[in-house]
């Protein structure tokens, strides 16, 4: 049975490619990847910013170190490798990509990696190579996903249309987000997000084995992945409870999971106390429960209460735990009672969500993840992709004004509408649902050329200098915190729908 289904997958992946999908991939990726030049040739975080300059430096620091010192140093503070000036704080893989970028800089431009001598490297040859490495990263591993997953998603759907599979890639490949962040402000999440994407694509084409390994790869990539990893837990074992030998299953999950981690983190598993320090500075609890203005609840209820101040740290990862699973509780137990395609995409915004406003130390750019399953679901949720793409935009406005990159945020943000404008009418929604979302795209729209327009000319009063940033978080989280719930009653929906079903084929 399980050999005629994937023959079925396979063939039906056949005939969508036949129906010009790769050709529309690639139109829609050069010009995507045009986009990400052009982003590219504008300022970065913390550039001529000493002495730390920003997210840029921390990068090509990492390449630095990872170049010219062996692994077990590359965790540990020493003379050779400062922690308090951008130290390693991401899982093993990031550390294995900085070195391989490390070594494209440093055939070509040795002064931009050299131990101590390169901090702060700015040279016009070492930024062109440091664009260029996050650029190569996306052709390599965020399209290639992206095409695996268009090819999957449109193989069980045999209505598919032209016009809906090339909408759908443009919305997933220029997601002003994952750009502006990746190219503008400068890091690699088109990495982790795009061994995301492939895991999410061979979960729904049944290979749960290969989509252990790639999100393995993801959380090894960047610790954030985490944010997925309920949806990914309750489908999979959902799924295994339901099939003849679920113990045998959940095994054979468990070894590939196991594998995976043994294999990146060999270097570090001759000793507890190596594998330790490693996981540690993957934990930066001393950083406090939130950074900047981020609107999750943690730093939207900071107005009222103050809980650096009245909580231990302790506590305070308690309270985040705490909260973090209770939140995302509801979305598994329904995947676990009822797995289904569907309801795993569902769950991923939901699991997303949930670490988004609840877990410890969230920061701006922590929007990406719940904004990644928001485009996968794009085709069947278009109003709620374009809610929380501007929102997840205006929530990150201040960060990438202080970048400046005010210009391609213009730029980006009025391609997305454009793009959004034109999306494909597949279902003709009730006359009182289009007033509503006219209405609030309206209201939403309104708000923020407000905001906008206040945060560039005016000058917030002496006692509140951060006013203008906490108004745009409060207004962020209103409408995330709206959209977590409207995500999880649609999950819970699926389940109504489910019984529905089950009913009818008792009855045939």
């Amino acid at each position: 049975m399980e050999k005629k289904r994937g023959r079925k997958v396979m063939e039906d992946k056949e005939e969508v490619a036949h129906k010009g999908i790769a050709a529309s991939f690639l139109c829609i990726a050069v010009f995507a990847f045009l986009v990400r030049v052009a982003v590219s040739l504008h300022p970065y975080s913390g550039a001529g910013n000493p002495p730390k300059y920003g997210d840029f430096e921390a990068q090509r620091h990492w390449m630095e170190i990872t170049l010219n010192l062996p692994p077990k140093e590359w965790y540990s503070n020493s003379t050779s490798n400062d922690l308090s000036y951008w130290g390693l704080d991401y899982p093993p893989l990031t550390a294995y990509q900085s070195y391989v970028h490390g070594l494209l800089l440093r055939f070509f431009h040795p002064e931009a990696v050299s131990l101590f001598a390169s901090r702060g490297h700015e040279s016009y040859l070492g930024k062109l190579l440091m664009r260029w490495t996050v650029l190569s990263s996306d052709a390599l591993v965020f399209f290639p996903a992206v095409l695996y997953f268009i090819a999957v998603y449109y193989a069980g759907h045999s209505n598919g249309r032209k016009t809906d599979i090339a909408w759908h890639i443009a919305i997933m490949l220029l997601n002003p987000c994952l750009v502006l962040i990746d190219h503008g402000h400068f890091q690699y999440n088109c990495i982790s997000l795009g061994l995301t994407v492939a895991a999410v694509a061979a979960v729904l084409s049944e290979k749960e084995l290969l989509a252990c390994f790639l999100f393995c790869l993801g959380l090894n990539h960047k610790q954030m992945t985490a944010y997925f990893a309920p949806a990914f837990f309750s489908h999979l074992l959902g799924k295994c409870l339901r099939r003849q030998n679920p113990l045998l299953e959940v095994s054979k999950l468990g070894l590939v999971v196991l594998g995976t981690f043994a294999l990146v983190w060999w270097p570090y598993l001759h000793s507890m106390e190596a594998f330790l320090r490693v996981l540690a500075r993957l934990a930066p609890f001393e950083r406090g429960i939130f950074e900047d203005y981020v609107a999750n609840f943690w730093c939207t209820t900071s107005v009222l209460i103050k809980w650096k101040k009245m909580f231990a740290t302790e506590s305070l990862k308690l309270f985040s735990l705490g909260a973090t699973i209770s939140s995302c509780l509801p979305s598994m137990v329904q995947q676990i009672w009822a797995p289904s395609s569907q309801g795993f995409l569902y769950g991923l915004l939901n699991s997303a969500f949930s670490f988004y406003m609840f877990s410890f130390q969230v920061h701006e750019k922590s929007i990406l993840l719940p904004l990644l399953p928001a485009t996968l679901l794009a085709l069947e949720e278009p109003f709620l992709l374009k809610w929380i793409t501007l929102n997840a935009l205006f929530s990150m406005f201040p960060l990438l004004c202080r970048d400046k990159l005010v210009l391609p945020y213009i730029a980006l943000s009025a391609l997305f509408i454009l793009i959004c404008h034109h999306v494909p009418d597949r279902r003709q929604d009730r006359k009182e649902t289009r007033s509503f979302n006219s209405f609030m795209t309206t209201f939403l729209v309104f708000c923020s050329v407000v905001l906008h327009g206040v945060y560039l000319t005016m000058d917030p009063p002496s006692r509140y200098p951060f006013l203008f940033e906490a108004v745009i978080m409060l207004l962020c989280f209103s409408q995330f915190m709206f959209l977590a719930f409207y995500s999880n009653a649609k999950q819970w929906m699926l389940l109504k729908h489910t019984i529905l079903m089950d009913k009818e084929k008792k009855l045939l």
